[in-house]
């Protein structure tokens, strides 16, 4: 079963990091950009998502720090869509196993 809510939060994060990208594009797509201003516009939907999960860093529940950690270290490493999918995981396990939700 889908927790209602959360599956709100998770659409509206992706609908804000998906325009992110494409009002940017829109926008500036008769200019020639700079190469430091398409990095920028690169990275702006990771801003988004850093700013949703920035707030666990605070958290006081050890699963969550250490799923944290494993997505920092794996995000060095490896593109988005792997980064994503081994950090729910990683979340998950770990929760299951320190919290016992």
């Amino acid at each position: 079963m889908i927790y209602l809510p959360t599956f709100i939060a998770i659409l509206c994060v992706a609908m804000t990091t998906y325009a992110t990208r494409v009002v940017g594009y829109l926008l500036l797509k008769n200019r020639e950009l700079s190469i430091r201003q398409k990095k920028l516009l690169q990275i702006t939907p990771g801003c988004v998502l850093i700013s949703v999960i920035a707030p666990y860093f605070a958290t006081q529940h050890l699963a969550d720090f250490i799923a944290i950690i494993i997505t920092a270290l794996v995000a060095m490493r490896f593109a988005l869509l792997p980064t994503v999918v081994i950090s729910i995981a990683s979340t998950a396990i770990l929760r299951m196993v320190l919290v016992g939700a």
